[in-house]
């Protein structure tokens, strides 16, 4: 009789209330249930974490005190326990997004508050993260004049190949692309999206050719084509992730792709749901399917478990996190369980 599969996962939080840093889940896939929430590494407002290809290693973001940068940690893949590596810090603000390359040498972060890209060397057999190796300053506004006032890094992470890395800067409405070289970046192109759209996180589709970008402001899923010879992107698609007669506030946060390329799932902050559009795998465009709740307030992130047969997303403002059955052959989601408690939870990954 084979064991109950479960996984192990990870939810970065802002650290305010009861919230001690990062915590640990399991998921059981025979149940269908969260158990087994604990925290499991100390640190302030680690809002986004990132697992190396190997499993071997977490890097969350970071803040101490006035200062603001990443931390990284080994994986007992058993049990899910963090052990802390090291920490590396700098005068300001946090960043808000951190990933890391699949050989786990160079990782990139991007700074909501700085406008900056950094890069790091990273030591791939201990994980030990070394000074910015370097650091790009973006320029400019857009027509937000609350949120659009300067440059606000949201995302960076490594095109397929990793020849590039790919910035979104949602106060400036771009897509700035970075030759990788050694562990220095160096900016190739831009793309600029509507102004006042306000990009925010952006993901790959698994052939490498098509990419999606979620904006906050203007809650809309952009699909773009992408040339891999050179880093630029082009415009295919702007689509609605709310309905239309939906008019409070709302701001898109998350957005991610089911391994097969067929389905995008994006996540609303305010009309509180998970929009789920579907893939046209011969042209990349995307034709939308149903919005499903969250089940609470302000989903930060969500996550598709490694089967692929669940999603769990987290409710910021309701301090809980949801999981959902996946149909694998039509994308929906159904509801499972909602009543899971986490402090402030924003980032969830899974070990694969």
């Amino acid at each position: 009789m084979s064991l109950p599969k479960k996984y192990i996962g990870y939810i970065g939080t802002y650290t305010k209330g009861d919230s001690k840093g990062i915590y640990s889940f399991t998921l059981d896939a025979e149940k269908g249930e969260l158990q087994e929430v604990k925290a499991a590494a100390e640190l302030e407002n680690p809002t986004y974490v990132t697992i190396s290809k190997d499993n071997k290693f977490l890097y969350s973001v970071a803040k101490n005190g006035e200062n603001g940068g990443i931390a990284s940690y080994t994986i007992n893949s058993a049990n899910g326990d963090l052990k802390a590596v090291n920490q590396h810090f700098t005068m300001g603000a946090s960043p808000c997004h951190v990933s890391i390359n699949k050989d786990n040498s160079m990782a990139v972060t991007a700074n909501y508050h700085r406008g900056t890209i950094e890069s790091y060397a990273v030591n791939s057999e201990n994980g030990t993260i070394f000074s910015a190796v370097s650091v790009k300053e973006h320029t400019g506004s857009g027509p937000n004049a609350e949120r659009q006032e300067k440059p606000h890094a949201h995302y960076s992470g490594f095109t397929p190949d990793e020849k590039f890395v790919a910035a979104i800067d949602l106060g400036i409405d771009k897509l700035i692309t970075y030759k990788v070289a050694g562990h220095s970046l160096h900016e190739a192109n831009s793309f600029t999206f509507t102004p006042g759209s306000g990009p925010r996180h952006l993901v790959f589709h698994p052939n490498g050719k098509f990419a999606y970008v979620m904006t906050e402001l203007s809650s809309e899923v952009i699909g773009l084509e992408y040339d891999q010879e050179n880093g630029t992107f082009s415009e295919l698609q702007y689509i609605s992730a709310i309905p239309d007669d939906f008019t409070k506030n709302n701001q898109g946060s998350a957005i991610h792709i089911s391994s097969d390329g067929r389905y995008i799932y994006a996540a609303n902050r305010g009309h509180d749901s998970i929009a789920l559009f579907h893939v046209n795998q011969d042209n990349g465009k995307l034709s939308f399917v149903e919005h499903t709740s969250t089940e609470g307030a302000w989903p930060r992130d969500f996550v598709l478990d490694p089967s692929e047969e669940f999603l769990v997303a987290s409710n910021q403002e309701t301090s809980n996190i949801v999981l959902f059955k996946r149909d694998r052959e039509s994308g929906k989601l159904t509801l499972l369980q909602s009543n899971v408690s986490v402090p402030f939870p924003v980032c969830v990954k899974f070990l694969k």
